[in-house]
């Protein structure tokens, strides 16, 4: 008698049997809610290029991300947006800072929230690039990898200061970990964590952000510092320096895009892994979904789901709450 041929359908039968042999787990612990912070008092300013979000003043921060909570978002990472730019980006590190006033004010409202701040500089200089100058004009200049890590110091232990949980590095200067570590140690917040953006590439995914972030470089672009969109073993080896330099999480931007890299990340060093589901990721599902050509809620899980089976640990989405939601429901 022939033996019988495998029928891998019988555990696809029923949405119950399904979740009871499904490999990758997608929870909302799992999801960091990023937020746009500007100077103001009631104010939510839409963004264009991402329907749902918006720019918020810090009261209006406070209400939005305490709605995330009873869906079990337990993380925000935070991005600011100053009154006034600099050459040196001086708001990012003032201790009356937009991101500074908004770590305070979350965590005066709920002390459990973990709370991440964005450290980089583009959002802060008037040039838009992600450090000091060594020389500023459209065909010649140079950005200063050592007089940015002094920045950097700096803004650190400010946000530190402030009550952040997590600090997340992103500018891709060379060194960034090490020098934050010893900063925060010094001052005293040896208990405050590093999330390093590790491999952040050079993409156009980021278009969105932009807007969003009021960044947009005024000259030139930022492949200068930002990885080639074609290496991989690049990747490791900077996932590794900031490993060996005191990161606790490393993260690969974007995500979808680079789910190998996401990978073999995850399987080399065996850390913790964020993966940064971008704006024009995020952009793209919206527009589609806007348009009848996608299911949007399936598309969300479907996306967010193959950044865990990759690898990923943790994933910074704009689809946070609209994931939780979907997972509450656990009809999928």
């Amino acid at each position: 008698m022939p033996f019988p041929f495998t029928r891998l359908r019988r555990l696809r039968q029923s949405p119950v049997l399904r979740r009871m042999v499904r490999e990758t787990a997608l929870q909302a612990d799992d999801l960091i809610e990023p937020f746009f912070v500007r100077p103001g008092r009631r104010t939510r300013r839409p963004i264009a290029a991402m329907p749902g979000c918006h720019q918020f003043s810090v009261d209006e921060l406070v209400k939005e991300v305490a709605l995330g909570r009873p869906l079990g978002i337990g993380a925000v990472l935070l991005f600011g947006i100053p009154e006034r730019k600099d050459s040196v980006g001086s708001g990012a590190y003032a201790e009356n800072g937009i991101v500074q006033e908004s770590v305070r004010a979350l965590k005066a409202a709920d002390p459990r929230l973990v709370v991440m701040t964005d450290l980089c500089f583009c959002g802060y200089t008037d040039h838009g690039h992600c450090g000091i100058l060594k020389k500023k004009g459209p065909k010649d200049w140079e950005l200063d990898n050592d007089a940015t890590l002094d920045l950097i110091r700096k803004t650190a232990v400010s946000q530190a200061r402030a009550g952040a949980d997590l600090i997340a590095p992103s500018g891709m200067m060379d060194g960034m970990v090490g020098v934050i570590r010893r900063a925060l140690d010094e001052a005293g917040f040896q208990n405050t964590g590093i999330m390093a953006y590790s491999a952040k590439y050079a993409s156009a995914f980021y278009g969105p952000f932009r807007e969003a972030a009021e960044s947009p470089p005024g000259f030139g672009d930022r492949a200068s510092y930002q990885m080639d969109s074609a290496n991989a073993q690049e990747a490791l080896r900077e996932v590794a320096e900031d490993v060996q330099e005191g990161a606790d999480i490393v993260m690969v931007k974007p995500a979808l895009a680079y789910l190998d890299v996401i990978r073999r990340v995850k399987e080399k060093f065996g850390v913790p892994v964020a993966a940064y589901n971008v704006s024009g990721e995020f952009a793209m599902v919206k527009a589609a979904a806007a348009k009848g050509w996608l299911d949007e809620d399936r598309s969300i899980l479907e996306i967010l789901t193959s950044f865990k089976r990759a690898g990923a640990d943790l994933i910074i989405t704009y689809h946070a709450r609209a994931a939780a939601r979907l997972l509450q429901k656990r009809d999928w």
